[in-house]
């Protein structure tokens, strides 16, 4: 593996995760140049089995999770293998863990166990629900989050509608990039005290935060909000409208975006009009707007509008589908669709480092691992002799490809 060149070069990291959040914290801190090594059990992390669709023979969902990283399979059933694991953690800076409570306390390895041994580490738990109050012994999963935090409560086309998840699994990742802030400003610490300490987020927690606006109406109301589609709660017209071949979304809130909307759509009269002269009228007659100004944008096609709204400065946008958002020239100038090599899949796509940084950038260089790939080389970076490297394989203590 090259040398890291990122922010978080020289951090090691010990990634005991699997499918989603705990994997995306670890491509977070990867990409910033810390050395992630991923630990699997023998049959692979469960992503590796989310197939179809595949390339080469490899789980796509997991190579997306999984590139930038190192790749070690032990069987901790097997004490040797336990005794791996032991040795990987004694010199780690960070270990992420998602897995439920009580596993690691029965490997013996709950961060008190090994902040005994190296007081620097940073012990990171993503669960879903965390590790403490009522739920922390429940497993979670991104829909049972989404459906408690309230989000599929605001989400949907409109009220009495069936309640809808945001088609992403944005609990996952958001935890994930949590988990990443978390071990970030912990490692900051340690830098300066010496001393690590433990790194709790969830499921529940990533997708309430995702409430902010929502939550804010209902502290200042006490009404439940309600939801409107692709409408925003607090600023109108902010959504998507039809167009003659598709659909644009529009930003024309406050009251300089609302004219200059009024004059490319040549409405200046709707100024004129007591339901729609200001924002706080403009929502309480939201569906009236709207059923207006998709009359007047279904005139013309979503790329005449969308050059019409550049010109005049007005924020809008095309709804790209995925395979749209991929093409797009904003998203391949800011390096979001990359591609690296796998030794069986060939030459893959996946999605760049979200962040960037002017001295220290981040890189998305290598792949996601094959089952074990690194299984020797990072036994050997622990200590272990070619003989005892063997041994242990032949055990299926550790599993090489």
């Amino acid at each position: 593996m090259s040398a890291k060149t990122g922010p978080l070069s020289g951090m090691r990291v010990i990634e005991l995760a699997h499918i989603m959040a705990g994997p995306v914290c670890g491509l977070m801190l990867a990409d910033m140049g810390a050395d992630v090594i991923k630990v699997e059990k023998p049959t692979g992390d469960d992503s590796r089995r989310f197939v179809p669709p595949d390339i080469g023979g490899e789980a796509a969902a997991y190579m997306m999770m999984n590139r930038n990283k190192r790749g070690i399979s032990l069987n901790l059933k097997d004490p040797a293998a336990v005794e791996v694991l032991r040795k990987l953690l004694a010199d780690a800076d960070v270990v992420i863990e998602n897995y439920r409570k009580g596993t690691m306390e029965k490997l013996g390895l709950r961060y008190e166990d090994l902040a005994a041994v190296n007081p620097r580490m940073i012990y990171c738990e993503i669960s879903g629900f965390g590790r403490t109050g009522p739920y922390a012994d429940r497993g979670g999963f991104d829909l049972i989050a989404q459906g408690m935090s309230g989000l599929m409560s605001i989400t949907g086309e409109g009220p009495g509608r069936p309640p809808v998840k945001v088609a992403a699994p944005i609990s996952d990742i958001n935890a994930g990039i949590l988990g990443a802030m978390g071990v970030s400003a912990a490692y900051a610490n340690m830098l300066k005290t010496g001393q690590g300490q433990k790194v709790d987020t969830s499921l529940f927690e990533a997708a309430i935060v995702q409430t902010y606006w929502q939550s804010a109406i209902a502290f200042a109301t006490g009404n439940k909000p309600e939801p409107l589609g692709s409408a925003h709660p607090l600023n109108a017209p902010y959504q998507s409208f039809r167009t003659s071949d598709g659909w644009i979304n529009v930003g024309a809130a406050n009251q300089r975006n609302w004219l200059r909307f009024l004059d490319v759509i040549s409405a200046p009269e709707l100024d004129d009009d007591p339901r729609f002269n200001s924002n706080a009228v403009r929502l309480q007659n939201l569906p009236a707007l709207v059923d207006i100004l998709n009359g007047y944008l279904a005139r013309d096609t979503t790329a005449n509008w969308l050059a019409r709204m550049d010109a005049a400065h007005l924020p809008a946008g095309p709804v790209n589908d995925i395979l749209q958002m991929h093409d797009d020239p904003q998203a391949n100038a800011r390096d979001m669709i990359v591609d690296v090599d796998h030794p069986t899949a060939g030459r893959v796509k996946t999605i760049g480092h979200p962040v960037k940084y002017s001295r220290t950038p981040a890189s998305v260089d290598q792949a996601a691992p094959v089952l074990g790939q690194h299984s020797r080389e990072v036994l050997a970076q622990v200590g272990y002799d070619s003989a005892e490297i063997e041994a242990l394989i032949q055990s299926k203590a550790v599993i090489s490809p």
